[in-house]
């Protein structure tokens, strides 16, 4: 390894610091790949995002967000030969489920092609970032991305919740998007689908179905919350917002509900089991964090 690597690899561990081993390790050999067959210098911008961001959302369900950003005049096939490594590397850093049943590999690749959830890795152009070419960006299903996808609304709030490891800062026009309320509408018909297959799934013992219900909840969270105030916090954090703005009573106490609710979806997070109360509040829960995002940006705005 030369000076010049060196030197960015020391660079990138410095901004590493505060992030679990297990994601440093996969992010140290991603760069390794990367400078090997590519070449570091042909990077325009490593991105890491989402639960890996210093707010203690990592769990044992949790990925490991790290978007690349090729120049432009990267070689589709290279991009291409990249990613057997990657996954490779998924496997080696348990980010990435090896199901031998065939049934609960094609439902998480179908899964994971359509959503993009638990997928570690993107590998982009530029051109594509600043373009907003969703399913470029992302590498999910074009006609799924077009039709149900909150595309604004989601990188906006990955951006907000992220960090540059490597490379320009392309975050600044991201910033910019204006946020139409049909955004939240988008992601509530994306994760009612979600939540949707991974209930009519979990007959399956074999097929971890609760990491998509306890996803879909995590996006709609996070996608509601940037809506209504544009900012980024912590699940708990988010969590405990939406419930204050819950409505407390003698009969119907909603604000009790829903925080039952959310220390549920918390310590599922954290030891993830089938569930069976939870899976059906669910579709009702999420629908009124939605609908609490509106509520919620009406007031922001006054």
């Amino acid at each position: 390894m030369n000076v010049f690597d060196i030197k960015i690899q020391n660079e990138i561990n410095t901004k590493l610091e505060g992030i679990n081993e297990q994601s440093r390790n996969y992010i140290n050999e991603a760069i390794l790949i990367i400078n090997k067959k590519i070449g570091i210098d042909n990077i325009t911008s490593i991105i890491l995002f989402g639960s890996q961001i210093e707010r203690k959302d990592f769990t044992s369900i949790s990925d490991c967000d790290l978007l690349i950003i090729f120049n432009d005049n990267i070689p589709n096939y290279l991009i291409k030969d990249v990613e057997k490594y990657f996954i490779a590397l998924e496997n080696k850093h348990n980010f990435r489920e090896d199901d031998l049943k065939f049934v609960n590999r094609f439902l998480n690749v179908i899964l994971k092609n359509e959503t993009g959830m638990f997928v570690s890795h993107f590998l982009t152009k530029k051109k594509y970032w600043e373009n907003l070419i969703f399913h470029k960006i992302f590498r999910v299903n074009r006609i799924f991305s077009k039709l149900f996808a909150p595309k604004k609304l989601v990188l906006c709030s990955i951006v907000s919740n992220s960090s540059i490891l490597y490379g320009k800062d392309l975050r600044e026009h991201i910033k910019k998007i204006v946020i139409s309320p049909f955004e939240i509408v988008r992601s509530l018909i994306m994760n009612f689908i979600i939540i949707f297959f991974s209930i009519s799934t979990s007959v399956l013992k074999s097929f971890n179905s609760i990491k998509y219900q306890l996803e879909a909840v995590k996006w709609s969270l996070r996608s509601s919350n940037y809506y209504a105030f544009e900012d980024s916090k912590s699940l708990e954090e988010i969590s405990a917002r939406f419930i204050l703005f819950e409505k407390s009573g003698r009969i119907l106490n909603y604000k009790r509900h829903a925080k039952v609710f959310y220390n549920r979806f918390l310590n599922l997070r954290k030891n993830p089991h089938t569930d069976l109360g939870f899976m059906l509040r669910c579709p009702f829960r999420i629908f009124k964090i939605h609908l609490k995002g509106l509520q919620f940006k009406k007031i922001a705005k006054k």
